[in-house]
């Protein structure tokens, strides 16, 4: 690292499940999400399912707290998104009695910062695992000099795959107001995504569009070229955010079909903005065949 001494992370937290955390799936809601990523899947404005990406709103609260627990005061503002890992047991359906639970599963230090990865776990009323997502928050600058617990799964993109063309290619567009729409569907505050002046200081160039409204976006991608009629098909979707998209910009999604196993078609992805630069690296997603 660099012969400072380590900020004072908490390791000690890594392995203890929190409180849990209930919320009851209402349809305007779960409607609000999906007009707020641009969602024309007819299964999620009919109210017959939530969108996957979706999964992140029961436990959002829980998730940040969780993650927070383990960092020092001083970097909570560096925090930024870096991976996302969603595994979809069912779908979430208007009128779900949700409960959640988290934990932080390790904390690593990295040649630039430290990436704190947090589990959380969505179960029904009957006890039965709705979805499992996985979070790595990485905060810039931070320093921690040890390994401690455990990452989150990989899902590294093989870059043999650009020698053949993209099986299919998505281009969608962020309308001005994204972030505003989704801050509001979603429960996420962060002023990086709805306040210029505040996003500057953060030495941003203007509000950002949320990771995982982007993230949502690529889901869309996905459920429309692998599994358009039946979007409960789509199991897991993971990525790697390497750099922020902007309102009013446009993105382009590159699928590539991998394979088939234990019942699931795999694909890789990842995504582009108009410029060329790269909002979302190593995307995985699991479609049920």
């Amino acid at each position: 690292m660099t012969g400072e001494s380590d900020h004072e992370f908490h390791p000690e937290v890594i392995g203890e499940w929190s409180e849990e955390a209930t919320f009851t799936v209402d349809r305007e809601r779960a409607f609000r999400y999906a007009e707020a990523t641009n969602d024309e899947t007819r299964q999620h404005l009919d109210g017959t399912y939530a969108p996957p990406v979706f999964a992140v709103v029961p436990p959002l609260h829980l998730l940040a707290a969780t993650t927070m627990a383990a960092v020092p005061d001083e970097l909570m503002l560096r925090i930024l998104h870096g991976e996302q890992d969603f595994r979809f047991y069912r779908p979430i359906v208007p009128g779900d009695q949700l409960v959640s639970r988290a934990k932080v599963i390790g904390i690593h230090g990295k040649a630039s910062g430290v990436v704190v990865t947090t589990v959380a776990q969505t179960r029904d009323q009957a006890g039965e695992l709705v979805n499992e997502q996985y979070f790595a928050g990485f905060f810039r600058r931070g320093r921690w000099s040890r390994a401690d617990g455990q990452p989150a799964g990989k899902h590294a993109f093989d870059d043999g795959l650009r020698s053949r063309a993209a099986d299919a290619q998505v281009t969608q567009g962020f309308d001005e107001d994204q972030t505003f729409r989704y801050a509001d569907a979603s429960g996420d505050p962060m002023p990086i995504h709805t306040d210029e002046e505040f996003a500057r200081q953060m030495g941003l160039p203007g509000i950002i569009i949320h990771g995982l409204c982007t993230m949502a976006f690529t889901s869309r991608a996905m459920i429309g070229h692998a599994c358009p009629q039946d979007p409960a098909l789509l199991k897991r979707l993971a990525v790697r955010f390497t750099a922020p998209a902007y309102p009013g910009s446009t993105i382009t999604t590159s699928i590539w079909k991998t394979g088939t196993a234990d019942g699931r078609d795999r694909y890789a992805f990842e995504t582009a903005t108009d410029g060329g630069k790269f909002v979302i690296k190593d995307g995985l997603a699991e479609v049920a065949s």
